[in-house]
């Protein structure tokens, strides 16, 4: 991996870093019980990560999972809480250092920064309802954002050896379906049981008025 690659993929994991540790997240934390449900989901992640080099099977695209935690968590907790999950990852499947720091840029932070762009656009310019926020910011967001990360590797990293560009961005539209599909299907459970376990939802804003 060229060396000026993995400088700047580091200077973008400060940067979010910086601005997550701004926010001063842990203050939502304090008095109240452990968010089981996202650390939960967060010590999941690093086998996720890692699940290419744990089953020695090439992947176009391991899972990421980083926007459903981003749901869960909210951006500055997800951010933190990356961090870890590259750690873990990168020591369960021996990746090399400058590899685990690509995945926390690709898997993690560039999908769940894209991740809340969009929420942010489905919450400024859609109607404020359940299904708009199940399938707008829980699937269709989720999608976007995960196969937009996908595609922005390719074109940083390139096409590894034996790979055609084609082949390799349909496989990253794919795993983005599939990451999706699992975050929206969350999303919908937690909204209908449990929606005090997403940090990105509202009673007031989604619940229509009477």
């Amino acid at each position: 991996m060229p060396r000026m690659s993995v400088v700047a993929e580091a200077l973008l994991v400060a940067l979010a870093v910086a601005l997550a540790l701004l926010a001063r997240p842990w203050r939502a934390l304090a008095g109240g019980p452990l968010p089981w449900p996202w650390l939960a989901w967060w010590a999941v992640m690093p086998m996720l990560w890692s699940a290419d080099s744990l089953a020695r099977v090439p992947m176009a695209q391991p899972l990421s999972g980083a926007c459903l935690l981003l749901c869960m968590a909210g951006w500055p907790l997800a951010v933190l809480s990356l961090l870890p999950v590259a750690l873990i990852a990168g020591w369960l499947g021996e990746l090399p250092w400058a590899v685990a720091l690509s995945r926390l840029v690709w898997l993690g932070i560039v999908p769940a920064t894209l991740a809340l762009g969009l929420g942010a656009a489905v919450r400024r310019w859609l109607p404020h309802h359940l299904f708009v926020y199940i399938l707008g910011r829980g699937f269709f967001a989720s999608l976007l954002a995960l196969a937009l990360a996908g595609w922005a590797q390719m074109a940083w990293h390139g096409v590894p050896a034996g790979m055609l560009a084609g082949d390799l961005a349909v496989g990253r539209w794919l795993a983005a379906w599939g990451d999706a599909f699992l975050s929206g299907m969350v999303v919908a459970i937690f909204v209908a049981l449990r929606p005090q376990w997403l940090a990105t939802y509202s009673d007031r804003l989604y619940l229509p008025r009477r």
